[in-house]
């Protein structure tokens, strides 16, 4: 029986809920919520203002070692912050999400996050979400999502989020995006985009937040009585 809490891992394609979703469970559980798509977009925002050559791997990767990166909790939500300064909506931009996607297939870069993503969640606890968390960071974790949804509503969803925060997109053009980020991830020579033998997949497309959210509990909560864990008290929000 283990004498800790679980390590709960969500993998799936960009666009799929995975952050918003892990930070939901990661309240209703009590755990820490690691967003590690949001640390290797930091890495990204670090090496264009720095002009960094995204071509030149050793750079990168001493980039990569250089940085801090943190998480904390604020009145309205989590917030990243890189080398102390809060990069929580610089690192969401459509320009930084394709230029991530090149800093991520770096192995020195992905070395360099995957060792602080255990150094963060090897005491259990926590929730992870990314592309390769089951599969290369903790592929023994308790606990195993991938989570997907069709490049088309994905490309939707992605093209809400950006016209509410103001910003001019063309849908069709946030579709292919999505599209070209999926090739680029499952395509990577280090650690690419795998669907886990032993995740739990859940197709979101026709789901909405709460109905996820709901069968995500439902398979930790029964993971946590099936390891004897004590039962967890109730939370709500």
């Amino acid at each position: 029986m283990p004498q800790r809490e679980l390590i709960v891992a969500i993998d799936g394609p960009s666009g799929a809920g995975k952050s918003t979703l892990s930070k939901l469970l990661a309240q209703r559980l009590g755990y820490l919520n690691i967003d590690t798509g949001a640390m290797y977009r930091a890495v990204a925002l670090a090496a264009s203002r720095q002009g960094v050559d995204i071509d030149d791997a050793a750079s990168l990767g001493r980039l990569a070692r250089q940085v801090q990166i943190s998480f904390r909790r604020s009145s309205s939500g989590e917030l990243v912050f890189l080398d102390g300064e809060d990069v929580s909506c610089a690192i969401r931009t459509p320009a930084i999400s394709m230029l991530t996607s090149r800093v991520a297939a770096c192995a020195a870069v992905r070395q360099a996050m995957v060792d602080l993503q255990r150094q963060m969640g090897e005491q259990g606890g926590v929730v992870l979400e990314g592309r390769d968390i089951g599969s290369v960071v903790f592929p023994a974790a308790e606990v195993k999502f991938f989570l997907s949804a069709s490049a088309q509503e994905r490309g939707r969803r992605r093209f809400a989020e950006l016209c509410g925060k103001g910003l001019t997109v063309d849908l069709e053009q946030t579709i292919s995006e999505v599209e070209a980020r999926d090739a680029a991830d499952s395509g990577r020579e280090h650690a690419p985009l795998v669907q886990p033998a032993d995740a739990v997949v859940i197709d979101a497309t026709t789901l909405d937040i709460d109905q996820v959210l709901q069968r995500l509990l439902s398979v930790t909560l029964s993971r946590r009585l099936e390891l004897g864990l004590e039962p967890l008290p109730d939370r709500e929000g």
